[in-house]
């Protein structure tokens, strides 16, 4: 006997209204940590393009300072993972990436987390690399140099290292002075050259233009115009916001003063 076809059960509105809030409440509970895992899986390297965006462009996405042969960037672990294969592959307007400046240390203990990735492969990629230490006036000079040592070691051809002095702590002209000076002796006896000042103008103007001009000096000037300080330089940080390929977020963006091989001469020998 064919039995009657029983008619189908249709979902009510009641139904839709809980799973609804059923997704809503797992979305609310599990959402932050399937993000945050999410974006580690991606910074990992497991990403389609450890580019992201800026992958294959075509310009740095702002004003380059014309007159000059050598360009270079500085990183640290703000960066991400970056793709140095893909930094010195970039050719945008005859205006390559020569040279790297990586944060190495800070204060009297901290590491930067991607210091040793970026030392190891800008120098694979084929770019100058050199490394600098974040200084803090109200930490011990000694003590800052040393976790410094400890953490760079220098081949021949890298850059030498550098001084980031752009905070004062609170601490007098005369404190900030005497401490960096003891830095850059304890720096210059162990690695055998005189390392790099980075600062910006007014800070150099305030701080340090009485006691470090025979020191090479990095200058951080965000203007169209030159760096107006008394003194030359050898390296302008132009803009912290320029787009490389290879890398995801923005970045600091440099010139040197003079070519290539003047460039490499600053090397450790």
């Amino acid at each position: 006997m064919i039995q009657p076809k029983r008619k189908s059960r249709k979902t009510g509105f009641s139904g839709w209204y809980l799973a609804g809030g059923l997704i809503f409440i797992f979305l609310l509970i599990f959402g932050p940590m399937i993000y945050r895992y999410s974006e580690a899986f991606i910074r990992s390297g497991f990403s389609f393009s450890a580019a992201g965006q800026y992958h294959n462009l075509k310009n740095f996405g702002v004003p380059v300072p014309k007159g000059y042969k050598v360009y270079g960037i500085d990183v640290s672990h703000h960066q991400g993972h970056i793709n140095w294969e893909e930094v010195a592959a970039m050719h945008a307007n005859d205006i390559k990436i020569d040279f790297a400046f990586i944060k190495a240390t800070e204060g009297i203990t901290q590491q930067d987390l991607r210091f040793d990735r970026n030392w190891r492969l800008s120098k694979k990629a084929g770019i100058v690399r050199g490394a600098y230490h974040f200084y803090h006036p109200s930490r011990d000079a000694a003590k800052q140099a040393e976790n410094f040592i400890k953490k760079v070691k220098l081949s021949p051809g890298d850059l030498p290292p550098v001084l980031d002095i752009e905070v004062t702590n609170h601490k007098y002209k005369k404190e900030i002075v005497e401490g960096a000076l003891e830095w850059c002796r304890i720096i210059e006896e162990h690695y055998g050259m005189k390392p790099i000042i980075y600062t910006g103008t007014k800070y150099y103007s305030t701080y340090l233009a009485d006691d470090f001009g025979d020191y090479p000096l990095w200058i951080a000037h965000y203007d169209k115009a030159r760096p107006g300080i008394s003194r030359k330089f050898q390296f302008w940080q132009f803009t912290d916001k320029a787009t490389i390929n290879g890398v995801k977020k923005g970045v600091d963006m440099n010139v040197f003063k003079g070519d290539i091989s003047k460039l490499k001469k600053m090397g450790s020998e």
